[in-house]
């Protein structure tokens, strides 16, 4: 694997140099990422399965009120015995089977996490759908400035935008628009990145993505 090579686009959506994507993140092939199309789904309803709350609930026969008092005698009525009118064959009854609280969340090793991200970001790499933008935004944020920045590289495309946590005044510049997701760069995600059309990097967020997820581990 080589590296790879990412466009930089200044506020005016103009190029404004490169910057190498080191090759163990952005630079699987097609054919590699191919084969871990299992792993990313599987990370994906991971993710999505922890985010549901699970506070579902329905009521057994136990827990709906009244229906205490048998409603007809056992025998000698014709009609078939019935002990409670909470019974779920009856209206208002209880219900059989029905959800219950529960807790949805999987477990998924942070090495599978992370070897998703890096093939969905390889996917993205291969379609040339990863940009690092420089928005030029310092003391004022500037939904203006933002869109003039973006649509050279996005268009009207959804993106996931990628900031730092001191890009606030990029950040607040990008949250309104309608089709622009935008995320720190530590809470980036395989799903994030499987929903978005395009990625799009800061130039702080890039290094600082980078320079965490290359960092030499310690012994």
């Amino acid at each position: 694997m080589a590296n790879v090579t990412l466009n930089v686009t200044d506020a005016k959506g103009q190029a404004a140099g490169t910057v190498e994507a080191p090759a163990e993140i952005f630079g699987f092939s097609a054919e590699d990422v191919q084969a871990h199309i299992p792993l990313i789904h599987q990370v994906v309803v991971a993710q999505l399965a922890a985010a549901r709350q699970g506070t579902h609930a329905t009521k057994t026969r136990g827990m709906v009120s009244g229906g205490g008092k048998k409603p007809w005698k056992q025998k000698g009525t014709g009609r078939a015995r019935q002990g409670s009118i909470r019974a779920p064959q009856w209206y208002h009854g209880g219900t059989v089977f029905g959800p219950q609280p529960r807790d949805y969340s999987q477990r998924t090793p942070k090495k599978m996490k992370a070897a998703a991200l890096r093939y969905i970001l390889s996917d993205r790499a291969n379609a040339g759908r990863i940009a690092v933008v420089d928005f030029g935004i310092t003391d004022t944020p500037s939904t203006k400035a933002s869109v003039a920045a973006l649509n050279p590289v996005i268009s009207d495309k959804f993106a996931t935008i990628v900031f730092t946590r001191e890009n606030i005044n990029e950040w607040l510049s990008v949250r309104n628009l309608p089709n622009v997701h935008p995320i720190f760069v530590d809470q980036l995600n395989t799903y994030d990145v499987v929903t978005a059309q395009y990625v799009v990097f800061t130039k702080e967020a890039f290094e600082a993505f980078v320079a965490a997820k290359t960092e030499p581990k310690e012994a």
